[in-house]
């Protein structure tokens, strides 16, 4: 699982990782992905991330498939205690280097959600940004995805609006084998308050440009 903040995502897999834990092929494989390049993202925040949490109290945030830290980063420069998980070492490495950079502290943590992350906890805030979290028979990644969100916290979600399921299948990249929006939804009992549950405009992130123009954001808080 792979946030790729300030990122151009096309169909070929490259959000957030599947059911494999940290080490086998699958992660492997992203490791080497990231390792063919310096750097992958822009490293600036994601645009759905400025605008649902620039007015929230800063607390605990947990940024779930973090990439190369540019949301993490931004959060944390705001006051956020932020922990930012990603299976891919080489990602997490660049992230920490950001944040020296910054000269702001985040949390990272190389896990896998969909195959028994560590606990992690209760946050004011989960943000999971372009996520590509496998489904499973036991829905392993939404039920950890929840379950991080503490009483009162927000869940902030983005997907791309515009992915063209045949252009990913071309790229080998099978969109029904992720979490979608629809998968997250059905989860929210009346435990949650859905806040936000819209297609926008994409903002973003500055020298970004490419096919995806549309986001799918939302924004639910725990009640309890």
């Amino acid at each position: 699982m792979t946030n790729r903040a300030g990122h151009q995502h096309e169909a070929h897999g490259h959000d957030h990782h599947g059911p494999a834990g940290v080490g086998s092929p699958e992660v492997m494989g992203w490791e080497a992905w990231y390792a063919a390049q310096q750097q992958v993202w822009s490293g600036k925040v994601n645009g759905a991330v400025v605008a649902e949490l620039s007015d929230v109290a800063p607390g605990r945030a947990l940024d779930i498939g973090c990439g190369e830290g540019g949301d993490a980063v931004w959060l944390a420069a705001r006051g956020w205690d932020v922990t930012a998980v990603d299976v891919a070492a080489v990602a997490l490495e660049r992230g920490r280097a950001a944040a020296q950079a910054a000269n702001v502290d985040v949390h990272w943590v190389q896990a896998d959600l969909t195959t028994g992350a560590p606990d992690l906890g209760a946050f004011d805030v989960v943000s999971v940004q372009y996520p590509a979290l496998r489904r499973t028979p036991g829905e392993d990644a939404v039920r950890a995805v929840l379950a991080s969100v503490a009483p009162g916290g927000i869940l902030l979600a983005t997907w791309h609006a515009d992915m063209d399921a045949e252009h990913a299948r071309s790229r080998g990249f099978e969109l029904d084998d992720f979490v979608q929006r629809a998968d997250v939804v059905a989860h929210l009992d009346d435990a949650w308050t859905i806040e936000v549950d819209e297609t926008r405009d994409r903002d973003a992130p500055a020298g970004q440009g490419g096919m995806h123009t549309r986001d799918v954001v939302l924004r639910a808080r725990r009640n309890r």
